[in-house]
């Protein structure tokens, strides 16, 4: 029984730090990385990230897909053998990561940064309205969106969720599927951390945008499969849409030609608002492989019909 790596994107020196941690972890445990893969049908679990698609295919005998983030959507886009089983990384520095940026991105709106750094290169003193008032939204309120409002409500200022599905007794005004509209009515900052699925893809979009109340700033640390980019440039210059701070695109890395680039109103990121951990990530990999083979249950398994 071996385990492999799938992740083609990720440099030699981080495949070689996952390497490492495998070793000094679990030495008795076959590892390989593709694609130097010896045996494919000796391949039972695969940790995959930006893959190549329809690779399962190639493994006969799979029982077990890790992925190597806490996304999956690059999994449930792609073929799946039916019946094996998909987990995800659950790592508090992710959490601890993800919020803090969102938050410096929420505060560098409300005490208006940006303008601030316009001002000294005009050298202009100008004290008027230093603060904007706000009220934030967070789409997506699982573990990493459930904190993001934990920290901004431990800030003082009013907090919104949204998603798909009900949530009893949640800590802070929710709303879910049709309540869209009522959500939106009730802030100036909307954050996406939807998971990618189906039914989110292109959700951020001119139709939403049209439902902002006026001037709404957006930040998006989710998918950059959740953004209609055509459809951000033309509401900004509307003024629906008051700026954006974006860590996630359709392509990555963001090409040179990109019109993110020009626009002032659009803070662009390199997709680091959080990222895996391999010292985290490979304990929790190498648990579920023992786990699979003493026949254990799974840790942070993935739910195929919600597709996170």
């Amino acid at each position: 029984m071996a385990l492999a790596i799938v992740a083609p994107n990720k440099s030699e020196k981080e495949l070689n730090a996952w390497k490492g941690i495998f070793l000094e972890l679990a030495p008795d445990i076959d590892f390989q990385i593709y694609p130097d893969i010896q045996d494919n049908a000796l391949v039972e679990v695969v940790v995959l990230w930006q893959h190549p698609k329809n690779i399962l295919k190639d493994f006969p005998n799979l029982k077990l897909i890790c992925s190597m983030g806490s996304g999956v959507d690059h999994i449930m886009s792609d073929y799946i053998p039916e019946n094996i089983p998909i987990t995800r990384i659950i790592d508090p520095r992710l959490t601890f990561s993800m919020t803090n940026y969102v938050v410096m991105g929420i505060l560098n709106y409300h005490r208006q940064f940006k303008r601030y750094l316009e001002n000294k290169k005009s050298k202009t003193w100008d004290m008027t309205q230093p603060e904007i008032p706000i009220s934030v939204g967070v789409m997506g309120v699982g573990e990493l969106g459930g904190d993001v409002l934990d920290k901004v409500n431990a800030l003082g200022f009013p907090c919104y969720g949204y998603g798909n599905s009900p949530k009893k007794d949640f800590r802070y005004p929710y709303y879910y599927g049709d309540e869209l509209q009522e959500f939106l009515d009730q802030v100036n900052i909307v954050v996406c951390l939807l998971p990618l699925t189906p039914n989110t893809e292109g959700f951020l979009n001119a139709t939403l945008f049209k439902k902002f109340k006026q001037g709404t700033f957006l930040i998006n640390v989710a998918r950059g499969k959740h953004l209609v980019e055509a459809d951000l440039i033309p509401a900004i210059a509307s003024g629906q849409v008051s700026g954006a701070l974006l860590d996630v695109f359709h392509q990555e890395p963001l090409s040179e030609n990109h019109p993110f680039w020009e626009q002032e109103e659009i803070m662009v990121t390199p997709h680091i608002a959080s990222i895996t951990n391999y010292k985290a990530a490979a304990p929790q990999i190498i648990a579920n492989y023992r786990n699979l083979i003493n026949q254990r249950p799974l840790l942070n398994e993935v739910s195929t019909d919600q597709g996170y």
